[in-house]
């Protein structure tokens, strides 16, 4: 745990009593603070309460005596409208702050250079955030890896010199970390996701952006450039004087790194250099992961780490689940779990990896729903539709074969008959549900755990090696 100091003696509401709401009481509570913890959710409100946290409604109390509202990032901040608890905390002039931005505040006082790595993007930033851990890792590096992504960053070790934080970043997140500083941020791509929490993609791409605008004076802002907001962020801070390094997978580039027949190749001064290879790493399998690849290469550069190290961590890098995961293998057929796959540009990089697809897709449709894959069409041999998203997807599909499985022990039932009948040298059964999960599951990892167990449970199926 990271003890928060920087409010010793001072009361502190904590909002939202989640896994990193109530991870923030025990920090500050362990540096020194009274903490005030309230919640929507009685249930979560018992649980604090029975961690031997002070509750309140805090609708009903002095907010003269707080010196910060700590909000959890599922709390609305601004759009649709701000939460309750935040017009309360703006009325009385108390900051809104988020877990993040005590960590951040606890490495300005102890350890400001402190290695810290801080990844965002609207797609990959998962995949990436973990292969960087596991680069430092292998580099030697006492790694800690959280945030977004699972362990909330106060349950981590403290900042120190000689340990890493690897953390990977909402825009939620990043909304409440106003003192965000990273020693390497990253910024993968933009691309339109939680316009109900941002209001426009614009203000979406503002708050992205200000996590590499922020790296630290010696730092390293490491920006993918496949896109246009992402190009834009780079020029602005190339003109802001900072260290910045892009990203490419689809062009060259004569200044940074880009991809190229699966090589990581950097450009500078006219001068270019090899830096890694990707070809038969199955768990970095596609142009996507190609982008993760050569971001988490810039890092591991930018820290020190050599390219023998380098070439050597990605090639032992087991992937992630849910995230192209190859769960089993059957014969001709081979098994795969993105259910982190839960919007159509997501999916649409996992469509591009295979070429012949049996596709298990579906759940609670977001805007848009799937028509910007009609390019990845031809790829698919068969469709099976589940969840609310059923038929839209399958009037989106048009004269693709598909069926309406309804759900997905149904469709993996199906898929991998057809799959294996088919004759094909590498079919695919791929699960990449361009959906949220939250009309037949609680999220997408208990939706990509019943896919593997399924899979699992399917006679001769074989794990990948």
């Amino acid at each position: 745990m990271i003890p928060v100091t920087s409010f010793a003696g001072k009361t502190v509401a904590v909002f939202g009593l989640g896994g990193s709401g109530l991870a923030s009481c025990h920090a500050l509570k362990a540096g020194g603070a009274e903490v005030i913890a309230a919640d929507d959710n009685a249930e979560n409100v018992a649980k604090a309460a029975q961690a031997g946290f002070i509750t309140a409604d805090l609708r009903s109390v002095a907010w003269d005596n707080f010196a910060a509202l700590v909000l959890a990032p599922g709390v609305p901040l601004t759009h649709p409208v701000p939460h309750w608890s935040v017009l309360k905390a703006r009325e009385a002039g108390v900051e809104v702050i988020g877990d993040i931005e005590l960590f951040c505040r606890e490495r300005r006082r102890y350890a400001p250079d402190a290695p810290f790595v801080a990844i965002t993007g609207t797609n990959g930033k998962s995949t990436t955030t973990a292969l960087i851990a596991h680069l430092t890792k292998v580099a030697g590096y006492d790694t800690q890896m959280g945030g977004n992504i699972g362990t909330a960053i106060l349950s981590l070790e403290p900042p120190r010199m000689g340990r890493v934080h690897v953390i990977e970043m909402s825009s939620f997140q990043i909304d409440l970390t106003p003192s965000l500083d990273p020693s390497v941020g990253i910024l993968l791509n933009v691309s339109e996701d939680h316009i109900d929490r941002h209001g426009t993609l614009a203000h979406y791409a503002e708050v992205k952006e200000h996590l590499v605008a922020n790296v630290q004076g010696n730092g390293t802002a490491i920006v993918g450039v496949d896109d246009g907001f992402c190009r834009d962020i780079a020029d602005r801070l190339d003109r802001a004087g900072k260290n910045v390094v892009r990203i490419s997978v689809k062009n060259p580039l004569a200044s940074g790194i880009h991809v190229e027949h699966g090589t990581i190749v950097r450009t500078a001064g006219g001068a270019r250099s090899e830096i890694a290879t990707l070809g038969g790493i199955g768990s970095l399998r596609g142009l996507h992961n190609a982008q993760n690849a050569a971001c988490a290469a810039a890092a591991a550069l930018a820290m020190g780490i050599s390219l023998d190290v380098l070439q050597s961590g990605l090639r032992s890098f087991p992937g992630l689940a849910h995230r192209m995961e190859q769960v089993g293998r059957r014969g001709n057929v081979l098994f795969v779990n993105d259910s982190k796959g839960t919007n159509a540009d997501a999916t649409a990089h996992a469509l591009s990896s295979f070429a012949d697809i049996f596709w298990i897709a579906g759940g609670k449709p977001k805007a848009g729903g799937i028509t910007s894959l009609t390019s990845f069409f031809p790829r698919i041999r068969k469709a099976y539709l589940i969840g609310e998203a059923a038929q839209e997807f399958s009037s989106t599909l048009g004269s693709v074969a598909h069926e309406i499985s309804q759900t997905l022990d149904v469709a993996i039932a199906h898929a991998a008959r057809d799959a294996e009948a088919s004759g094909l040298a590498d079919a695919v059964v791929l699960l990449s549900p361009a959906c949220a999960s939250y009309d037949q599951y609680r999220n997408f990892e208990i939706r990509g755990t019943t896919f593997r167990e399924l899979v699992q449970a399917l006679p001769g199926v074989k794990p990948v090696v």
